[in-house]
């Protein structure tokens, strides 16, 4: 698996089209991530960790707009708005609810990738799992094929199917909210456009072993028994058990998830769409709310009463009429996804907003959406090399260097190769403060340079390959002509020769 990786991010890296890089890496030029649009910078109340996201392309109103983020994928970044790490080329272009996780003792990352229909939101592909080096580990895939509204729960390890949960067994279709008729929810009239009249599109499962799932084209959220598959009770929806209180009733919601439970009180979150129809204006759209919101409810179930405990409503009045995450965080803030608007903000427990950021930014930031947004901590130790590259321009030699998803980096020490055994001389080092590093070296040519990576302690973790140096040249844009630098370049082979080798290597695994 390893092997396979390292080859096709290699070819990926020295044969990517011009047209796909944006010139945000020197060293990493076959890298375009999406720039996130910061309109309200994260504030000392910010809770710790790294934002996860996975922006793709939305629909375009026409054929021939163009639309973005250019390289869609899992993404890592800082809250100003620096890359940790780019999945891209890792999983495949519609990756969704990308998170980080502990299974068997050790940190992970997952996430949805494959295909889907963007009309109405059905996904074909299986769930991949990656360790802190970020190579695959299991691909997790459903246990049956049937064509119905179900949720599963599967054995990580093994794949066996554990649960299983048909809303046709329990809950009738005159509980939808969109009715048949004008098909904004499938029109039945073959399998390709059948009546989507339940949409499940979250499950979470209590110390107890019941289930807590989001019917978004009913409007509500169903505690099931996880021993039957009963209904324990219905949150909204035209069949509610409970009686709902000023600002409670929600529709077309995402994620819903439990926060506590006792004996007769359990708080969820979840996130309110309040709309459904097509993302640009070209269809028919059902909107109950003026703008989506995270909401915090508790339920009574001796009392069968249910109260907003707090709402998080978007600075730009957003209305999403797809997607979306509400994550409640272990020191009380939210934050909160906006889905098919493409936008995140973190909340502090008051609802007071204290980041708020765009997925992209830019000419191709239209249209960009995002499923799933989240923040955890992550430690990423990655298996491949670091990037190196070594400019040559009037001033002197500019030098390059940057490893994609490594959170342990504090300083980069640079050396000058000084003859053909190996020898070097120390030319400088310089902290790191972002994805890229960089070190000038006033006034001369440094033929060949290499870097190391240097941890809190002083520890080497890393070293990166020989490059040579070559001619800066700049983009277009800036009226130079055009040259991408190649990534670390060693000195005993050529760029092509690499992709050659480590080819060979891949199709006779």
């Amino acid at each position: 698996m390893k092997q396979r990786t390292t080859a096709l991010l290699a070819a990926s890296a020295l044969l990517a089209p011009l047209a796909s890089a944006d010139w945000q890496f020197r060293s990493r030029p076959d890298l375009a991530p999406p720039r996130l649009n910061i309109t309200i910078p994260a504030t000392a109340d910010v809770e710790q960790g790294y934002l996860f996201v996975a922006p793709f392309a939305g629909l375009p109103d026409t054929p021939t707009e163009q639309h973005g983020p250019r390289q869609a994928g899992p993404y890592i970044f800082r809250d100003d708005g620096e890359l940790v790490w780019s999945g891209y080329a890792i999983y495949s272009i519609w990756a969704t609810n990308f998170q980080a996780a502990r299974w068997r003792g050790r940190d992970v990352l997952f996430s949805f990738e494959g295909d889907h229909n963007p009309g109405y939101g059905h996904g074909h592909g299986h769930v991949t799992f990656l360790d802190q080096h970020y190579e695959t580990i299991r691909e997790l895939r459903a246990g049956n094929h049937k064509l119905l509204l179900i949720s599963t729960k599967l054995d990580i390890a093994t794949g066996k199917l554990l649960f299983e949960w048909s809303s046709l067994d329990h809950v009738t279709p005159d509980e939808a909210i969109l009715p048949i008729n004008p098909g904004q929810a499938g029109s039945g009239y073959n399998s390709s456009e059948a009546w989507d009249y339940f949409h499940i599109n979250s499950v979470d499962k209590d110390a107890t072993g019941n289930y807590l799932i989001s019917a978004r084209d009913a409007c509500s959220v169903h505690k099931i028994n996880g021993t039957d598959g009963s209904i324990i009770w219905r949150l909204a929806g035209t069949n509610s058990s409970f009686d709902l209180g000023e600002g409670v009733d929600f529709c077309f919601q995402h994620h819903a998830r439990w926060l506590s439970q006792d004996s007769d009180e359990e708080v969820l979150s979840l996130y309110d769409n309040s709309a459904h129809g097509t993302e640009h204006g070209g269809g028919k759209e059902v909107h109950t709310a003026p703008t989506s919101s995270g909401k915090i409810i508790r339920v009574n179930t001796r009392t069968w009463k249910a109260e907003l405990v707090q709402g998080f409503y978007p600075p730009d009045d957003l209305l999403s009429k797809s997607q979306g995450s509400t994550q409640i965080l272990s020191g009380g803030n939210a934050l909160v996804n906006w889905g098919s608007s493409g936008a995140v903000t973190e909340f502090k427990a008051d609802g007071t907003p204290i980041f708020h950021a765009y997925m992209d930014s830019g000419d191709l930031g239209v249209a960009v959406e995002n499923y799933r947004a989240f923040r955890f901590n992550w430690t990423g130790l990655p298996s491949e090399e670091p990037a190196i590259v070594a400019l040559e321009n009037k001033d002197g030699t500019a030098v390059y260097v940057s490893w994609n998803g490594d959170t342990e980096t504090e300083t980069w020490r640079f050396y000058e190769l000084t003859d053909e055994y190996g020898s070097r001389s120390f030319l400088g080092e310089s902290r790191r403060t972002g994805f890229e590093t960089l070190l000038h070296v006033p006034g001369r040519r440094v033929g060949r340079v290499a870097a190391e990576a240097v941890d809190a302690l002083g520890g080497v973790l890393r070293g990166t390959g020989v490059a040579k140096i070559e001619q800066e040249i700049l983009p277009i844009s800036a009226g130079k002509g055009r040259k991408v630098p190649h990534p670390q370049v060693v000195e005993s082979q050529r760029p092509g020769e690499q992709v050659l080798e480590k080819a060979k290597s891949f199709w006779e695994d």
